[in-house]
């Protein structure tokens, strides 16, 4: 038993994952049967698609026997219909044999090259069709034949958006989950890393897919991965987002819980690392599970600069966190109740800057932080052309109006500036709305308390964040429960030759990355002089 029994129970069913078209459309009260009669299929189609303009159905014959190919015009390519399947049944009709009554050697004969998949279901013609395949029926035949040609234009592989890195790989996922997973073959040519199909949403029938390399992922939070998936009732999901509310342990929490990405490399590392990878299909976000907390600080390009540029850069990530969460609520501790702690120049300063200011502390910062945080959202939905640009003049014209107009003082506006600075330094963006969140509550609480209401609500943050769990394991490990072998890709990132074994809270069936692991050097002098010689 894996010791991560004790923190959920482990489920027995260890069937596999795959989603069929029966359990799917059982549900809608589709027919069945495929019936060897043509007209009776065809009926059984048109009753189901009668009103669906981009349903399209082309008589046939091949020799003497009426066929059809049934399709949806708007979920594949028309130029390779016509030229791998249209083309090709203009010559069955004129060549075919009255003896080839065996779909089997029409597929042989005329599509010898294209990727094709049989159905013995009307469940799975219709399946087929609307996952952007070309159907055959041929009248007479106990099975249909489906031709997957290609699907419908969809966008080029680019830069991701979100999460751009100076040095590094510059390919990032799209819509297309195909694609995405074929991303991350490039990466790990390797047989052991298996994809499971599941479909979720009683009415969009959405593609998911779970990644993860067999051999090395703990199966117990494999199957709790499945178990969640096969929960979620719902009628469509749209983005990976709705996924996460759905198998997220706790929704009660400002912390992520699930980490997401749209970079391949950083997918391709957490699934060597013992991961689990969830994509779906029409969006370019995929999921990572189990996630912890110190995850949200790491960003790909970690691994790609030299280690110690990197450490100093994750120990800046985690002071801005905290700069970020807590440098407003200070200022209004120290101004409203703890002057003695500034030095009495710095006092006399900040005091005389606030001279004529009509409103406490308190309401001038968060006159400011309410108008920094409407001006963000403001610049992320407008056109991006005009929105960086409200952003930036928006934010210096309104501060400066605001100071000359006497409602905050000068020393409000750079702190709540590099406080919202602060949080942009976060890789992960929804990681950094925990801070912009938690920073009005610790505002309350100096208005209130002073710094013991600060002190007392980290303390209050900090007992939450042991208390949640990803996926059975403590969200602060590997910092609480304290696990020494995993500091090395903690606070600061050792050399990657000297990080030799995956996370242990991870407790994957292959503990070890590579045995013998060690650094590069020069040649002894003796081997030098052998090879003079």
């Amino acid at each position: 038993m894996s010791k991560l029994s004790y923190m959920f129970q482990r489920r027995k069913n260890k069937k596999s994952g795959e989603t069929t078209e029966k359990e799917i459309f059982d549900k809608e009260g589709i027919p069945k049967d495929y019936d060897h009669k043509l007209e009776i299929n065809l009926k059984s189609l048109h009753e189901l698609f009668y009103q669906t303009s981009d349903y399209q159905n082309i008589d046939i014959k091949i020799g003497s026997r009426n066929g059809c190919v049934c399709y949806l015009g708007t979920t594949l390519n028309k130029n390779e219909l016509n030229s791998q399947v249209l083309e090709p049944l203009r010559d069955a009709f004129k060549e075919a044999k009255e003896d080839d009554k065996d779909i089997d050697k029409i597929r042989e004969a005329y599509f010898p090259a294209v990727a094709y998949e049989y159905a013995e279901t009307l469940h799975q013609i219709v399946w087929q069709i609307l996952n952007g395949f070309a159907v055959i029926l041929v009248d007479e035949q106990i099975k249909a034949l489906g031709l997957n040609i290609g699907g419908m234009e969809k966008r080029s592989i680019d830069e991701p958006s979100t999460q751009t890195i100076i040095r590094g790989p510059k390919d990032g996922f799209v819509e297309d989950i195909d694609t995405n997973i074929g991303l991350v073959r490039r990466r790990i040519k390797n047989p052991r890393l298996v994809f499971e199909n599941f479909h979720v949403g009683s009415d969009s029938h959405t593609k998911l897919v779970i990644g993860y390399m067999k051999g090395i992922v703990n199966e117990d939070i494999l199957d709790e991965v499945k178990q969640r998936v096969k929960k979620i009732k719902t009628s469509g999901v749209l983005d990976t987002g709705n996924i996460e509310e759905f198998i997220a342990d706790d929704n009660f929490t400002f912390f992520p819980l699930i980490f997401n990405t749209e970079r391949p490399d950083s997918i391709s590392g957490n699934l060597l690392e013992g991961k689990i990878a969830i994509f779906l299909d029409g969006t370019p976000f995929v999921l990572i599970v189990p996630s912890v907390f110190t995850d949200f600080f790491q960003s790909a390009e970690d691994y790609y600069q030299p280690f110690f540029m990197t450490s100093f850069i994750r120990i800046i990530r985690y002071i801005a966190f905290m700069i970020a969460l807590t440098f407003p609520s200070l200022y209004v501790a120290i101004t409203t109740y703890h002057h003695e702690l500034l030095p009495t120049p710095l006092l006399i300063s900040v005091q005389g800057q606030r001279e004529g200011v009509p409103f406490p502390a308190v309401i001038e910062i968060l006159i400011m932080e309410l108008t920094f945080e409407v001006l963000r959202e403001a610049g992320v939905r407008m056109p991006r052309a005009v929105g960086q640009t409200l952003s930036i003049v928006g934010a210096l014209v309104i501060g400066q109006a605001a100071v000359e107009a006497g409602l905050v003082s000068n020393v409000l506006v750079i702190v709540v500036s590099f406080s919202a600075i602060a949080s942009f330094v976060s890789p992960i963006y929804n990681f950094s709305i925990a801070a912009r969140l938690i920073r009005f509550i610790l505002i309350f609480m100096a208005a209130s308390l002073g710094l013991y209401g600060i002190l007392i609500s980290l303390i209050i943050m900090v007992i939450h964040l042991v208390s949640l769990r990803t996926f059975g394991v403590p969200y602060l490990t590997p910092v609480a429960p304290f696990k020494l072998k995993d500091q090395k890709d903690v606070f600061i990132r050792f050399p990657i030759w000297s990080d030799r074994n995956r996370p242990s809270y991870l407790v994957t069936d292959a503990p070890v990355k590579e045995e013998g692991a060690s650094p590069p050097s020069p040649p002894d002098s003796s081997s030098r002089g052998e090879n003079t010689k």
